[in-house]
Order: C-alpha cells, then structure tokens, then sequence
C-alpha cells in the first residue's frame, strides 16, 4: 500500500465518527501517521541498509511472541523467504515490583494504550526455506551476523532460551535452542512505528 494512502487511512480511521468518542491507542495511531506521511520520520526508516553495518542489541533478553515465515516472489530473480519475529522487550524486575515511576492519569490510558509497546520485529530474509524450531515464548539471549560460509552472504545466529539473563552474564549457547539461518539477504529490525511493521489490529 502507497506510503501516502496508508497514511490518510490512519487519520481517517481516527476522525470517522464512531471513533470520535474512543480514544484508544490514539497517541500510537498518530505516531504510525507521522511516520508514513512526515517526510524527517519517513526518510528516517528509508534510508536502513539491507543490513546493518553491527549486529542490534536492542533484541537482547526479548520475548519471542509471534513467528511466521512466507515466501517471496517477484523482487528477486528466484524466490527468497522470509522469517519474521516478534518480540517483546522484558526488563529486570525490581524489589519494588514497579518499574515506571509516574502513572498516567485514568482520562489518558486509553490515549497512550498501546499493544505494541516495547514490542519490535525481526524480519531475516535468505535465499532458500530453512528448518526452524518453535521458539514461542522464549527469550531471544544471543543474536549475531556474521559472514556466511560461502564468503558472499551472511549468516543469521540466534539462541533462545528459557529465561533472560541478567547482570552481565554471558549467555550459555549450547545450553539454548539454537537457529541458523544462511545464506540471509537482508536482516532488518522494525519498531512498532515502523512502516512495514504489522501493528495489532486492536490498535
């Protein structure tokens, strides 16, 4: 869908008269907006290489909600697939049992909810369908790209485990659920703002 168009349904979803009186998700509706429609936030997510030039360590202990893999036709002279991964980020628990400070107003949850929030997608592409084990549930503990075995691609290393690991601690691979994907075309990380990014269909 054009960036533009998708952009006016948004706002228009928002304006139309059975969602005048409902508030909810309102401020995550506006962001999505700006990203598609204003062309400083837009040229922002354009501009990402097909791979980063260091691996991201804003996965590190996130929890693995959602994955789905499909294949590609068209963009490419033979057919790639696609490996997609939700993740929520979990933060340290601390002895107070909170974590935010301030507590929004009752009036304004509705306008700040946000489904997505904290939440990101992992989106690996490669050359053939790999195998992949169910990783639902788990949190994501190692994540690198490295140069694939051939020279001419990369390759995708991820280990998944039971349980974050917190305070500096290395995580134990062999202990973890490992996934290798190689050869990979391109590796792209999406906030829930992200153009591209497939937001809940609550928000």
């Amino acid at each position: 869908m054009d960036r533009l168009m998708y952009g006016c349904l948004l706002v228009q979803t928002v304006q139309e008269p059975d969602s005048m009186g409902k508030l909810r998700c309102l401020r995550a509706c506006v962001i999505r907006s700006l990203y598609h429609m204003y062309e400083p936030f837009s040229s922002r997510v354009s501009k990402n290489p097909p791979l980063p030039e260091s691996t991201p360590n804003s996965l590190h202990n996130s929890k693995c909600l959602l994955f789905w893999c499909s294949k590609v036709v068209g963009t490419r002279p033979e057919s790639t697939w696609e490996f997609n991964f939700k993740f929520r980020k979990q933060y340290p628990k601390f002895k107070s049992g909170c974590r935010n400070g301030l507590q929004l107003p009752r009036q304004y949850q509705d306008v700040h909810f946000n489904p997505d929030h904290d939440c990101c997608l992992l989106q690996v592409t490669t050359l053939n369908f790999i195998f992949t084990p169910v990783v639902l549930g788990m949190t994501l503990t190692l994540f690198t790209i490295s140069v694939s075995t051939d020279m001419r691609h990369h390759r995708v290393r991820l280990v998944f485990q039971d349980c974050p690991v917190w305070n500096g601690r290395k995580p134990k691979s062999e202990q973890g659920l490992q996934i290798v994907l190689d050869p990979v075309h391109s590796v792209r990380v999406m906030d829930w703002w992200h153009p591209q990014y497939p937001f809940s269909s609550s928000a």
